[in-house]
C-alpha cells in the first residue's frame, strides 16, 4: 500500500491541495486510514479482532464529504467505490443486493491491479504492438529489411496513424445467459470468461486505422504478458485490505418517525438491516472469489436535514462510530476554493484557454465578487454549497470561451467590474436565477 511512510499530519496536507477547510472530517478519515496501517502491521492473532472505525459524515451538499473520500483513495492508490444508498430501496421489498457494493468494490480493484502491471510490461507491449503493425504495414510491399525499417521508422514518427491495416481479431464466443434471480451471476460465483478460458477462439481478419489496431493489439498483448489469475488474486487482497466504500445519502434511509409502517419505509430499513454484516465484517461471493469486509473501510455520508443520525437504526449506528460534521461553506470558503486547490475552477479555465493562445487572469476583485455572489444565490435560492460556484464561473466566462478563437495570443484579464456586468442582473432577478444559476 502506498500508505507506508504517511502520518496523520501528511495525509491531511495532501487532502488540503483539494479541499478547502474541514479540518476535522480530514483528521478523522486520516486517523482511520493510519490505523489501518497499523493494523497491518501486527500479528494475526491481534490483527483479526481489530475493526476499521467506520466514519459518518454529516454535512450539507457541496461541502466536499465525498471529495474527501474520493480524494483520500487517490492519493493512497486505494480502491474505492462510491454508491448511493437510495438505490437499494428502488426495486422489490429491500432493493438491490446491498452486497453488490462489495462485488463492484472488487471489479474497481482488479482494473487498478491491472493497470499497475501493464505499466510494468508496457516497454514489452510496445515492442508487441509495433511488430504486429510493421508486419500489417508490410503485407504485400516489397524491399525485404529496409522496407520494413523505413515502416518502422514512419510508425514511432506517428505517420501512419491513418493508413489501414487488417489484423486478425478474436471473436467472444462467450454465450448469452440469463440468470433469473436478484443477484445473478456473481452472487453464484461464475464467470463465463473464465468458464470458456480454455476453448480456441476462432480469429476474423478486421480491417481499421492503425490508431484503432494499437488499442486491439495492446489487449493482445497484456493479456499475453500478464497473469490474470494473480492479478485477480491482488485484486481480491487489495480490496480486503485497502478498500474504501462511500455509501452517500445515508439520511435517506432513516425511518420518518416511529409511527411509520409499510412504504418505502419498510424498504428503507430492510436495507439498513443488509449493510449490518457488511460493516461488523463478513463474506461475500464474487465471481473471482470471495471477499472479507473486516478491514474495509466504510464512509457513510448524509445531509441529516430532515432526519437524524439517532433515526437510524441502533445497531448501523453502533457501526458508525466516529462522526465529524462538515460545516455550511461561506464567503471566504468560496474565494479560497476559486484560487488555493490545484484544480481550482479558475485554474482550469485559465489552461483551457491557453490551448487556444488565451492568457486569462482573474484580479483579487473579480475572485471576491463570484465568491460573494454564489455565497449569495446560495442564501437566496437553494444552498448547493461549492457547486454554486460552477454556474456562476461559467455564466461568467459564457462569452469568453466562446470567443476565444478570436483572442488568440492575447491577455484577457477579468475584473469586478467584468463579472458585475455579467452577473449583476441575475443576482437581483431571484426567478430568473433560479432557472439560470
Amino acid at each position: 500500500m502506498s500508505l507506508v511512510g504517511l502520518t496523520p499530519r501528511e495525509i491531511v496536507q495532501e487532502l488540503s491541495r483539494y479541499i478547502v477547510g474541514q479540518e476535522e472530517a480530514k483528521r478523522a478519515v486520516a486517523i482511520a486510514l493510519r490505523n489501518r496501517l497499523r493494523r497491518a502491521a501486527l500479528p494475526e492473532e491481534v490483527r483479526r479482532d481489530i475493526r476499521p472505525g467506520n466514519i459518518l459524515m454529516i454535512g450539507p451538499t457541496g461541502v466536499g464529504k465525498t471529495e474527501i473520500a474520493r480524494r483520500l483513495a487517490q492519493i493512497t492508490e486505494s480502491p474505492f467505490l462510491k454508491v448511493e444508498a437510495t438505490k437499494y430501496t428502488e426495486v422489490g421489498y429491500v432493493g438491490r443486493d446491498v452486497e453488490s457494493m462489495i462485488r463492484d468494490l472488487v471489479e474497481v480493484a482488479i482494473s487498478l491491479v491491472r493497470e499497475r502491471e501493464a505499466r510494468r510490461v508496457e516497454q514489452e507491449a510496445t515492442r508487441f504492438v509495433e511488430d504486429r503493425l510493421v508486419d500489417a504495414l508490410a503485407a504485400g510491399v516489397e524491399g525485404g529489411e529496409e522496407a520494413r525499417a523505413k515502416l518502422r521508422e514512419r510508425l514511432r514518427a506517428g505517420e501512419l496513424e491513418e493508413a489501414w491495416v487488417e489484423i486478425p481479431v478474436r471473436e467472444s464466443m462467450a454465450p448469452q445467459i440469463s440468470v433469473f434471480s436478484e443477484s445473478g451471476m456473481d452472487q453464484l460465483g461464475i464467470d463465463l470468461s473464465q468458464l470458456f478460458s480454455g476453448f480456441p477462439l476462432p480469429r476474423k481478419l478486421k480491417r481499421m486505422t492503425v490508431r484503432q489496431a494499437r488499442e486491439v493489439l495492446r489487449e493482445e498483448a497484456l493479456e499475453r504478458l500478464l497473469n490474470m489469475e494473480e492479478v485477480r488474486a491482488e485484486g481480491l487482497r487489495l480490496a480486503e485490505e485497502a478498500g474504501i466504500v462511500f455509501i452517500d445519502e445515508l439520511d435517506k434511509l432513516a425511518l420518518g418517525g416511529p409511527e411509520e409502517r409499510g412504504g418505502p419505509g419498510v424498504s428503507r430499513q430492510g436495507v439498513q438491516r443488509d449493510l449490518l454484516p457488511l460493516l461488523e465484517g463478513t463474506t461475500v461471493r464474487t465471481r473471482h472469489g470471495t471477499v472479507r469486509t473486516d478491514a474495509i473501510l466504510f464512509i457513510a455520508a448524509g445531509a441529516f436535514s430532515q432526519a437524524k443520525p439517532s433515526d437510524l437504526m441502533p445497531e448501523l449506528q453502533g457501526r458508525l462510530p466516529i462522526r465529524v460534521e462538515l460545516h455550511p461553506l461561506t464567503q471566504q470558503h468560496f474565494q479560497r476554493i476559486l484560487v488555493e486547490p490545484e484544480d481550482a475552477l479558475t485554474k482550469q479555465y485559465q489552461a483551457l484557454l491557453a490551448t487556444e493562445g488565451v492568457r486569462l487572469s482573474f484580479t483579487p476583485g473579480a475572485v471576491e465578487e463570484l465568491a460573494r455572489i454564489a455565497a449569495e444565490l446560495n442564501r437566496t435560492l437553494e444552498d448547493i454549497g461549492a457547486r454554486r460556484l460552477i454556474p456562476v464561473v461559467e455564466r461568467v466566462m459564457e462569452d469568453i470561451s466562446f470567443e476565444a478563437d478570436r483572442h488568440a495570443g492575447e491577455e484577457i484579464v477579468i475584473d469586478r467590474e467584468y463579472v458585475l456586468e455579467k452577473l449583476s442582473h441575475l443576482a437581483r432577478d431571484l426567478d430568473l436565477s433560479r432557472y439560470i444559476l
